[in-house]
């Protein structure tokens, strides 16, 4: 079975967006403020269109989610230390889902700290998550979970991670390995289409891709786990530790030669690290990838004008 036709099959055991809320009396106060700041139209002809109402003029569960009146929410938790064992603040956000995705993306940043480091004199700085990172794990847990539970999305931010948790696990069909591929199925299409009018994602299935993609240059990556009626993304505290000594003997024979090959360079390219040490680029890559994650260097730049240099 392809892919069109195992959405399709999806869609139609139960089509939460387009079955009629219970709710009846709704009201758009920050979806009409949302829309209009990014200049979208949003009368009641456009709500029909997106499926917000029905052909019988009745509200949608789709038109609920983005309503004030919204039943879902996300809870958000801050703990101290790297358990569950002492709370150091709680929150529920409720209301339309774009309201909640604003909040709580604004509140996370809050407590997304920032590092920095300097280069000769310039100065780096580095957050303790990736901004690109949060974004799409947010957008994903809201996104994809399973509407037909009542339950809260969780989000948990502890010294050494943040942890998004949203109901529902992967649509029939699709694996594991499916979805790191960017192959996605989508569970509310209508909502994911809503949110691509609204620029708020770039195309369907690239999320995932994109929070690996930012942690490239780190050497804690990104862990995500599926159940049956789960899905979890757990984003590692790239600052986390950031002052442990690395032993002389935990630098590994091709590092140490980039290390040596650093030593009193200003900025060097990938392609002269590489020259210079005569590894492959595969190896290079990782090699960087590896002294970067252990603090022994610094990158700078992006894409073809990247330079490193080793931190003193």
């Amino acid at each position: 079975m392809d892919i069109e036709s195992m959405a399709t099959e999806y869609k139609n055991v139960y089509d939460f967006e387009t079955t009629k809320s219970i709710i009846q009396d709704l009201t758009y106060i920050e979806s009409d403020k949302y829309f209009k700041e990014r200049k979208v139209e949003f009368k009641e002809e456009q709500k029909r269109s997106l499926g917000f109402m029905n052909s019988d003029g009745f509200y949608t569960n789709l038109g609920l989610l983005f309503s004030d009146q919204c039943i879902h929410s996300i809870k958000l938790a801050i703990f101290q230390g790297i358990n569950k064992l002492t709370f150091k603040d709680r929150k529920e956000f409720s209301g339309s889902i774009l309201k909640q995705i604003d909040d709580v993306f604004k509140y996370i940043e809050f407590f997304n700290r920032t590092r920095s480091e300097f280069s000769g004199l310039n100065r780096i700085d580095i957050p303790d998550y990736p901004i690109e990172a949060v974004r799409e794990a947010l957008l994903n847990a809201v996104t994809h979970r399973d509407y037909s539970y009542s339950s809260s999305t969780l989000i948990s931010l502890f010294d050494d991670r943040i942890e998004f948790v949203s109901l529902g696990g992967l649509p029939k069909g699709i694996t594991y390995n499916d979805m790191l591929l960017g192959i996605s199925v989508l569970r509310n299409s209508r909502v994911a289409d809503v949110f691509y009018r609204l620029h708020l994602i770039e195309a369907y299935g690239t999320g995932i891709q994109k929070i690996m993609e930012s942690y490239d240059d780190f050497y804690s990556k990104p862990k995500i786990e599926v159940s049956d009626n789960a899905f979890k993304i757990t984003l590692p505290n790239t600052n986390y530790k950031h002052d442990f000594t690395i032993k002389e003997n935990t630098v590994t024979f091709n590092e140490q030669k980039v290390l040596d090959y650093l030593n009193g360079k200003y900025h060097s390219t990938r392609k002269e690290i590489e020259d210079s040490a005569g590894l492959s680029q595969a190896t290079t890559i990782r090699v960087l990838s590896d002294l970067l994650g252990k603090g022994l260097i610094v990158r700078q730049g992006e894409g073809k004008s990247t330079t490193y240099t080793k931190r003193f």
